[in-house]
Protein backbone atom coordinates (compact mmCIF):
# COMPACT_ATOMS: atom_id res chain seq x y z
CA UNK A 1 0.00 0.00 0.00
CA UNK A 2 3.03 2.37 0.70
CA UNK A 3 6.62 2.82 1.01
CA UNK A 4 5.69 3.32 5.14
CA UNK A 5 5.65 1.60 8.62
CA UNK A 6 2.39 -0.46 7.08
CA UNK A 7 3.82 -1.10 3.86
CA UNK A 8 7.13 -2.58 5.26
CA UNK A 9 5.55 -4.35 8.08
CA UNK A 10 3.00 -5.78 5.27
CA UNK A 11 6.42 -6.56 2.96
CA UNK A 12 7.86 -8.46 5.77
CA UNK A 13 5.10 -10.47 7.02
CA UNK A 14 4.33 -12.11 3.77
CA UNK A 15 8.06 -12.05 2.39
CA UNK A 16 8.76 -15.24 3.65
CA UNK A 17 6.09 -17.15 2.68
CA UNK A 18 6.43 -15.79 -1.00
CA UNK A 19 10.43 -16.23 -1.52
CA UNK A 20 9.75 -20.04 -0.84
CA UNK A 21 8.50 -19.98 -4.62
CA UNK A 22 10.31 -20.28 -7.66
CA UNK A 23 9.36 -16.99 -8.91
CA UNK A 24 8.64 -13.87 -7.68
CA UNK A 25 5.89 -11.11 -8.29
CA UNK A 26 6.48 -7.96 -6.65
CA UNK A 27 3.41 -5.42 -7.09
CA UNK A 28 4.23 -1.51 -6.95
CA UNK A 29 0.33 -0.85 -7.94
CA UNK A 30 -1.02 2.04 -5.92
CA UNK A 31 1.50 2.71 -4.22
CA UNK A 32 1.16 6.09 -1.93
CA UNK A 33 4.63 6.55 -1.62
CA UNK A 34 6.97 6.89 1.79
CA UNK A 35 10.92 6.50 1.94
CA UNK A 36 11.49 2.55 2.62
CA UNK A 37 12.32 2.10 -1.44
CA UNK A 38 15.72 1.30 -0.84
CA UNK A 39 14.75 -1.06 1.78
CA UNK A 40 12.28 -2.68 -0.18
CA UNK A 41 14.59 -3.36 -3.22
CA UNK A 42 17.67 -4.41 -1.10
CA UNK A 43 15.27 -7.09 0.17
CA UNK A 44 13.96 -7.60 -3.37
CA UNK A 45 17.73 -7.93 -4.62
CA UNK A 46 19.47 -10.64 -2.38
CA UNK A 47 20.62 -13.59 -3.68
CA UNK A 48 20.88 -17.09 -2.56
CA UNK A 49 24.54 -17.65 -1.62
CA UNK A 50 24.09 -20.68 0.99
CA UNK A 51 21.29 -23.25 2.31
CA UNK A 52 20.79 -23.48 6.03
CA UNK A 53 19.34 -27.01 6.56
CA UNK A 54 18.43 -27.83 10.13
CA UNK A 55 17.70 -30.83 11.81
CA UNK A 56 13.82 -31.63 11.12
CA UNK A 57 13.42 -28.89 8.88
CA UNK A 58 12.93 -27.65 5.60
CA UNK A 59 16.01 -25.91 4.32
CA UNK A 60 15.93 -22.18 3.67
CA UNK A 61 18.29 -19.81 1.94
CA UNK A 62 20.74 -17.53 2.86
CA UNK A 63 19.85 -14.83 3.13
CA UNK A 64 16.90 -15.53 4.85
CA UNK A 65 13.75 -14.56 2.60
CA UNK A 66 16.26 -14.30 -0.70
CA UNK A 67 13.89 -14.66 -4.07
CA UNK A 68 14.94 -18.10 -5.80
CA UNK A 69 13.85 -17.30 -9.22
CA UNK A 70 12.93 -14.61 -11.38
CA UNK A 71 10.96 -11.66 -10.23
CA UNK A 72 8.66 -9.00 -12.28
CA UNK A 73 7.42 -6.01 -10.83
CA UNK A 74 4.00 -4.24 -11.52
CA UNK A 75 3.40 -0.68 -11.56
CA UNK A 76 0.50 1.45 -12.75
CA UNK A 77 -0.29 5.83 -13.14
CA UNK A 78 -1.08 5.28 -9.26
CA UNK A 79 1.86 4.25 -8.07
CA UNK A 80 3.72 8.25 -7.07
CA UNK A 81 6.81 9.21 -5.14
CA UNK A 82 8.50 6.56 -3.45
CA UNK A 83 6.72 4.09 -5.89
CA UNK A 84 7.99 6.11 -8.52
CA UNK A 85 11.53 5.37 -6.99
CA UNK A 86 10.89 1.69 -6.31
CA UNK A 87 9.91 1.50 -9.84
CA UNK A 88 12.80 3.06 -11.29
CA UNK A 89 15.04 1.04 -9.02
CA UNK A 90 13.78 -2.00 -9.96
CA UNK A 91 14.83 -1.39 -13.67
CA UNK A 92 17.85 0.41 -12.48
CA UNK A 93 19.32 -3.21 -10.39
CA UNK A 94 18.15 -5.19 -13.50
CA UNK A 95 15.72 -6.95 -11.07
CA UNK A 96 12.96 -8.13 -14.12
CA UNK A 97 10.91 -6.61 -16.37
CA UNK A 98 8.43 -3.88 -14.96
CA UNK A 99 5.05 -4.96 -16.44
CA UNK A 100 2.03 -2.27 -16.65
CA UNK A 101 1.14 1.28 -17.11
CA UNK A 102 3.73 4.65 -16.40
CA UNK A 103 4.43 5.72 -12.98
CA UNK A 104 2.87 8.94 -11.61
CA UNK A 105 5.37 11.17 -12.01
CA UNK A 106 5.69 12.99 -8.42
CA UNK A 107 9.32 12.12 -6.89
CA UNK A 108 9.96 15.97 -5.46
CA UNK A 109 8.56 14.92 -1.36
CA UNK A 110 7.10 17.73 0.06
CA UNK A 111 7.04 19.42 4.00
CA UNK A 112 4.42 21.32 5.36
CA UNK A 113 6.20 24.45 6.75
CA UNK A 114 3.58 26.84 7.83
CA UNK A 115 0.80 25.82 10.08
CA UNK A 116 -2.11 28.95 9.15
CA UNK A 117 -4.26 30.17 11.53
CA UNK A 118 -7.05 28.45 10.08
CA UNK A 119 -5.56 24.91 10.48
CA UNK A 120 -4.17 24.45 7.02
CA UNK A 121 -0.60 24.16 6.22
CA UNK A 122 1.12 25.46 2.96
CA UNK A 123 3.43 22.86 2.33
CA UNK A 124 6.88 23.12 0.51
CA UNK A 125 8.39 20.99 -2.30
CA UNK A 126 12.15 20.04 -0.99
CA UNK A 127 13.07 16.14 -1.89
CA UNK A 128 14.28 16.04 -5.82
CA UNK A 129 15.57 13.01 -7.03
CA UNK A 130 18.38 12.20 -9.59
CA UNK A 131 18.92 8.99 -11.17
CA UNK A 132 21.89 7.23 -12.60
CA UNK A 133 21.80 5.26 -15.84
CA UNK A 134 20.62 8.39 -18.20
CA UNK A 135 17.08 8.74 -16.39
CA UNK A 136 18.10 11.61 -14.89
CA UNK A 137 15.64 14.50 -13.21
CA UNK A 138 13.10 12.29 -16.06
CA UNK A 139 11.23 10.73 -13.75
CA UNK A 140 9.77 13.81 -12.19
CA UNK A 141 6.33 15.24 -14.18
CA UNK A 142 6.74 11.74 -16.11
CA UNK A 143 7.37 8.54 -14.20
CA UNK A 144 8.90 5.45 -15.03
CA UNK A 145 7.73 3.29 -18.30
CA UNK A 146 7.26 0.22 -18.10
CA UNK A 147 9.20 -2.24 -19.69
CA UNK A 148 6.73 -4.20 -20.82
CA UNK A 149 3.22 -2.18 -21.28
CA UNK A 150 -0.34 -3.62 -19.99
CA UNK A 151 -3.36 -1.27 -19.51
CA UNK A 152 -6.51 -2.53 -17.71
CA UNK A 153 -9.24 -2.14 -19.91
CA UNK A 154 -12.66 -1.02 -18.06
CA UNK A 155 -14.35 -4.37 -19.38
CA UNK A 156 -11.26 -6.17 -17.88
CA UNK A 157 -12.35 -4.57 -14.35
CA UNK A 158 -16.19 -5.59 -14.42
CA UNK A 159 -15.06 -9.14 -15.38
CA UNK A 160 -12.55 -8.85 -12.32
CA UNK A 161 -9.77 -9.46 -14.97
CA UNK A 162 -5.84 -8.81 -14.06
CA UNK A 163 -3.92 -8.62 -17.03
CA UNK A 164 -0.83 -6.86 -15.78
CA UNK A 165 -0.77 -9.39 -13.37
CA UNK A 166 -1.68 -12.48 -15.88
CA UNK A 167 1.37 -10.76 -17.85
CA UNK A 168 3.57 -10.94 -15.54
CA UNK A 169 3.00 -14.34 -14.58
CA UNK A 170 3.48 -15.62 -18.36
CA UNK A 171 6.70 -13.73 -18.41
CA UNK A 172 8.11 -15.61 -15.51
CA UNK A 173 6.69 -18.85 -16.37
CA UNK A 174 9.10 -18.21 -19.47
CA UNK A 175 11.62 -17.38 -17.76
CA UNK A 176 11.75 -20.04 -15.37
CA UNK A 177 12.09 -22.26 -18.75
CA UNK A 178 15.71 -20.34 -19.00
CA UNK A 179 16.89 -20.19 -15.32
CA UNK A 180 15.48 -22.56 -12.92
CA UNK A 181 14.94 -21.60 -9.56
CA UNK A 182 17.52 -22.36 -6.93
CA UNK A 183 17.40 -25.34 -5.11
CA UNK A 184 18.82 -26.68 -1.98
CA UNK A 185 21.40 -29.73 -2.06
CA UNK A 186 20.37 -33.02 -1.43
CA UNK A 187 21.44 -33.87 2.23
CA UNK A 188 23.29 -37.28 1.05
CA UNK A 189 25.20 -34.71 -0.95
CA UNK A 190 29.16 -34.80 0.14
CA UNK A 191 31.86 -32.96 -1.91
CA UNK A 192 34.16 -34.70 -3.55
CA UNK A 193 36.87 -32.71 -2.97
CA UNK A 194 38.19 -29.90 -0.35
CA UNK A 195 36.77 -26.83 -1.89
CA UNK A 196 39.16 -24.09 -2.66
CA UNK A 197 39.87 -21.35 -0.55
CA UNK A 198 37.86 -18.23 -1.07
CA UNK A 199 40.54 -15.83 0.01
CA UNK A 200 42.68 -15.13 2.36
CA UNK A 201 41.88 -16.68 6.15
CA UNK A 202 42.17 -14.23 9.38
Amino acid sequence: PDMMSAGWAELNRDLRTETRRDALVADFRHNRGGHTSALVLERLAGKVTAWDNPRGFEAGTYPMDAPRGPMVALTDQYAGSDGDIVSAGFRQRGLGPLVGTRTWGGVIGIDGRYSLADGTVVTQPRYAFWFVGGLGWSVENYGVDPDVEVPIAPQDWAAGRDTQLEKGVELLLAALEEHPPARPPSRTDRPSRVPPVLGPRP
